[in-house]
């Protein structure tokens, strides 16, 4: 077991330096408490005495348990794998073969079958956090293992510690101010893990959300405990726009990451909470944090490549790679591909373009479209289609074509979430097809338009992209 850093502090340990915590709180959709009492406390039965030195899969129904979980493990456990709530029963066992799972703590009765299976030990969990029968005494440096958001076939397994989880992370300021955190992100993805550290490591409240909650009643349950920060992705954000109750909250900030934040969306976030700042983020589970933009435009200076602090990054085959402290060590499991390569940069797999002095990300490499040979990337058309003022938000995605290969087909919601008459239809189709000719090339204005009552979107926060 790894002693302690100087330099290093446990979730526990962070929170205990915080200052006064009394007032400060963990709000859930179904329980509430305050930091001094959860640091204090135990969300499993006074059993995490028996998970040290262990490697514990979380696998709880809520987020207010797994938050609970996690402060009280943190440094105990040698390591915590967060498993996301729509991981498929079917992938828990590679799960836990490949990070050595030893160690499950769940309050979902389905998971015990798995656990005697695996002959692993089962630690059972409450959302009740009741006093610590026990003496906490973090000595370890706890690796931290988050699985990525795939949409098919195995998760990827990400190990990280609380240091690159937290390196974007400004600890200095624990007290002053009333900010309370909010975010659409389920924490136990790398979007919403990011927001909880940064209110338990700063010692001020969050807000939970909840998947049984709609979008309506989580803005109300916000609103009524007072967010000043709420972050989101901008699928996540086109829907809150979209209900009555995005009215309910007056953010001072908001932020968007884990999708591209187009100009239609960072534009309308503006006008709808004008007191507020607005900022979109590039992270992601692998790279971490890498920066964040300020000036309510769409992409990123070039100047943000070079002048960013403690991380180094850089464009090439026309992708941005990331090297710092807030990258991730590796992938887990005897076949999982390199992280990083030589230099240790971590290739994002973001496909950007410099355009008029500024870089614009395109798509992802894995989701280009290919028409008759060229490549489309799904969101630079989304970006142009989402521009129109009638739009809320849009998919891209291919249909096999036997003569091409692939045709270029958008869903599209409208802002009034209703579809045309049938005789306005062409017309608001026509409208959107020529704003596309203005600015794509050929290849890229879609085929096919169809409007459409709403889009899916993953646990993940991000619409789901599948190709017909």
């Amino acid at each position: 077991m790894n002693k302690q850093p100087a330099n290093w502090n446990s979730l526990s340990n962070a929170l205990s330096g915080a200052g006064d915590l009394a007032g400060r709180f963990l709000f859930g959709a179904e329980a509430s408490i305050s930091l001094h009492d959860l640091v204090a406390g135990t969300a499993l039965y006074g059993r995490g005495d028996d998970l040290s030195g262990r490697s514990v899969l979380v696998a709880t129904t809520s987020q207010f348990t797994t938050a609970a979980a996690l402060i009280e493990l943190d440094g105990i456990a040698r390591r915590i794998i967060l498993c996301p709530p729509d991981l498929p029963l079917e992938h828990l066992p590679f799960v836990i073969d490949t990070a050595g799972v030893d160690a499950i703590v769940s309050d979902q009765k389905k998971l015990l079958d798995l656990n005697n299976r695996h002959s692993v030990y089962f630690s059972p969990c409450s959302r009740n956090i009741v006093p610590r029968n026990y003496d906490c005494n973090p000595e370890c440096q706890t690796e931290w293992i988050l699985l990525t958001s795939g949409t098919t076939g195995r998760p990827k397994l990400v190990a990280h510690t609380l240091e690159s989880l937290a390196g974007a992370i400004d600890r200095s300021h624990t007290s002053g101010g009333k900010i309370i955190w909010s975010t659409f992100y389920d924490i136990r993805r790398y979007g919403g893990l990011q927001i909880f550290l940064r209110a338990v490591l700063t010692g001020k409240s969050l807000v939970l959300s909840d998947s049984k909650e709609s979008t309506a009643d989580f803005l109300l349950r916000a609103a009524s405990h007072g967010v000043t920060h709420i972050s989101g992705t901008p699928s996540q954000w086109r829907r809150a726009v979209m209900s009555p109750a995005a009215h309910a909250i007056t953010p001072d900030y908001v932020r968007l990451s884990g999708e591209v934040a187009d100009q239609a969306i960072l534009r309308h976030l503006q006008a709808f909470y004008p007191q507020a700042r607005v900022a979109h983020a590039f992270a992601s589970t692998e790279a971490g944090v890498a920066f964040e933009v300020n000036d309510s435009v769409a992409g990123f200076s070039p100047s943000a490549l070079k002048q960013t602090p403690n991380v180094d990054m850089k464009v090439e085959d026309h992708t941005l790679r990331i090297r710092s402290a807030r990258t991730a060590r590796c992938y887990l499991g005897d076949h999982a591909p390199v992280l990083k390569d030589a230099d240790g940069f971590v290739d994002t797999g973001d496909m950007v373009e410099l355009r008029d002095g500024r870089y614009y990300f395109v798509g992802r490499r894995d989701g280009i479209i290919n028409v008759g040979g060229l490549k489309v990337y799904p969101e630079e058309v989304e970006a142009v289609i989402n521009r129109h003022p009638e739009v809320q938000m849009s998919l891209v995605r291919a249909k096999k074509n036997p003569v091409t290969g692939s045709l270029v087909v958008a869903d599209v919601v409208l802002s009034t979430a209703t579809v045309p008459a049938n005789r306005d239809v062409r017309t608001l189709q026509n409208d959107i097809l020529l704003l596309c000719r203005e600015t794509l090339s050929t290849y890229k204005v879609p085929a096919i338009i169809n409007f459409v009552p709403a889009l899916a979107v993953a646990e993940s926060g991000k619409m789901i992209r599948q190709n017909a």
